[in-house]
Order: C-alpha cells, then structure tokens, then sequence
C-alpha cells in the first residue's frame, strides 16, 4: 500500500459515525479530519472528460458512496477514474462492505466500510 493510501485509510477510519449522515455531511467530516491531519487534498477534483472524483489526495483518488452501491457499477465508475494519469490508486469509502477487486488497470483499490466506523470514541 503506497503511503497516501495509508494516510487516507487510517484518517477517514478515525472518523466516528453514530448514525448515517447524507453523502455531503460525510464529505464535511472527511475534509475536517484531512485538515486536522494536515493531509493536502483537492475536494470535487476534476479527472476530465467529466469525471469528477470526491476528494484526490496527491495521486490516491477518495470517491464515497452513501448507500451500498452495485459492484458492477461501482467498479465501472472507478475504472474510469483510474483511467486518469493523475491517479495510481482509489480508496472506495461505501455504507457496507462491497467486494472489489485489489486492482483495476493494475492500480491498487481499497474498499473502506462506513458500517465499520460507527460507534463510540474510546481514548
């Protein structure tokens, strides 16, 4: 896993979901916490030919799905992002766990499971 991965792995794993919030209020938390963390991103970036991914962390693309998406459909998605030479790899953030494949066009992707981060705060 290359380091911006990480990065945006252990971030948006810290947040603390007690409920599930529309997709924006998801963006909002996911902006404080790479704020708070000092992780540069660029929020709505713009891939071209209309793609528009929610967050790109350097080269590590962040694209959040509120519900739980079709794999079908969410792999194509994130084929087209990973089309894009500004991207080496995608972290898929969806409401329950999706299976996805580790790679697509030989970059890595990475499913993160918004159910896995509700709960309480422990110090």
């Amino acid at each position: 896993m290359r380091c911006d991965a990480e990065k945006v792995i252990e971030a948006i794993s810290s947040i603390r979901l007690t409920d599930i919030p529309e997709e924006y209020e998801i963006h909002k938390l996911v902006e404080y916490t790479f704020q708070n963390r000092e992780i540069n991103y660029i929020h709505e970036a713009s891939l071209g030919r209309g793609r528009r991914v929610d967050f790109l962390v350097n080269r590590t693309a962040v694209e959040i799905k509120k519900g739980t998406p079709a794999p079908a459909a969410l792999v194509k998605q994130l084929s087209g992002y990973l089309e894009s030479e500004e991207v080496d790899e995608i972290v898929a953030v969806t409401r329950r766990r999706v299976k996805l494949p580790e790679k697509i066009a030989g970059k890595c992707v990475y499913a993160l499971s918004l159910d896995r981060l509700w709960g309480v705060t422990l110090p």
